[in-house]
């Protein structure tokens, strides 16, 4: 009996590795600050409002592919699994997101290291959620 199951098992695991992540499951990749050499104040502050913007725009292309994968990936799982095998229906930007990330930390990195006035409140997360915490009941 448990060798009828393994296919399945199996069959189910391809699929969801096809599947686009979560933007809190994309880390940033490294990028040297050294990158940003010989860049004033302001214009570090320029670059790093772009990429905020850019950031925070494929974290929401992100977060929408991963649902979308998830959810089509129940309804065919549900109706009928073999169809689901192979089903990335949806454009998956973890390389760009952890690309954009890790130009984001080089540009702070670089700020910090000049003495650069950083805004009070970082609107990029580059790193994972936090763990929720315990309920009493758990």
């Amino acid at each position: 009996m448990k060798n009828k199951k393994l296919p399945g098992f199996l069959a189910i695991g391809a699929l969801l590795a096809g599947c686009a992540q979560s933007p809190n499951q994309v880390a940033s990749s490294y990028v040297s600050p050294n990158t940003y050499d010989g860049r004033s104040c302001a214009k570090l502050m320029e670059e790093r409002n772009e990429i905020v913007s850019r950031v925070n725009q494929l974290t929401q292309d992100q977060k929408e592919a991963a649902t979308t994968d998830a959810v089509l990936t129940g309804v065919a799982l549900v109706l009928f699994w073999p169809a689901a095998i192979g089903l990335a229906a949806t454009k998956d930007n973890a390389t760009a997101l952890s690309s954009a990330k890790g130009n984001y930390d080089a540009i702070t990195a670089k700020m910090r290291e000049k003495g650069c006035a950083l805004p009070a409140e970082t609107p990029v997360n580059t790193a994972p959620a936090p763990a929720k915490p315990k309920r009493s009941w758990e």
